[in-house]
């Protein structure tokens, strides 16, 4: 087991991101048992688990993978799309591949863009990328400033400046697919509308047109 001890202390740090403490670097047959999810094919490895999804700045977020190729040194880091990224702590794979970590939300989290956890090799060339973390406010809300895209079948379609999509439902007055807005609400997984994670509108107001970044959390 590697706890990170002095290495973790060290921390590389690139413009525009918020710090997360690394709690634990760790690898072990328990996680391997305890989420049995597929590897995926991509070139750039998705994350397998990440648990939970969302939560107010504190809350600890598990990580665990065992898709990522096997590297002689493994860099977790923390980003948002279009930025850079924060070295968090260093660690090594597991025989079989495995990596897990757990981390902490800091308190200064903002809640208006969805963050990444980013796996790095010793060259800090990136082979593994999270889904959004939402991180909320203590009301449990974001925001989120987008373009309606399509209302279908019921589910009005929103895609945030970061390229990610959701589902709005609730406060959403006149507002019409190609407006664009910023949006607060109460995040969730969707059963209704399952392609993407639904937010409750509680508020929304016109915005200019908004540029997208560009859907790469390296550049």
């Amino acid at each position: 087991m590697n706890r990170c001890r002095n290495q973790c202390r060290k921390r590389r740090v690139l413009p525009g991101l918020v710090a997360l403490p690394l709690l634990l670097f760790t690898a072990g047959s328990a996680f391997a048992q305890a989420h049995p999810n597929p590897a995926t094919p991509d070139s750039l490895r998705q994350i397998q688990t990440m648990e939970p999804r969302m939560g107010p700045p504190g809350t600890e977020v598990s990580l665990y993978t065992e898709n990522i190729p096997l590297q002689a040194r493994v860099v977790v880091g923390l980003g948002a799309i279009g930025t850079g990224f924060e070295e968090l702590g260093t660690g090594d794979q597991g025989e079989f591949g495995e990596i897990g970590a757990t981390v902490r939300v800091p308190e200064d989290a903002a809640w208006d863009r969805a963050v990444v956890f980013i796996i790095f090799n010793g060259n800090f060339a990136p082979t593994g990328l999270s889904d959004p973390f939402h991180v909320t406010d203590g009301e449990g809300r974001v925001q989120r400033t987008g373009t309606i895209v399509e209302q279908r079948n019921g589910c009005v379609t929103f895609e945030d400046r970061d390229g990610y999509f959701y589902s709005l439902t609730g406060a959403l007055g006149d507002a019409k697919p190609g407006d664009s807005v910023i949006v607060e609400g109460t995040p969730s997984r969707s059963v209704t509308c399952p392609e993407a994670d639904t937010i409750e509108v509680e508020s929304l107001e016109p915005t200019e047109p908004v540029e997208r970044v560009h859907p790469n959390p390296f550049r």
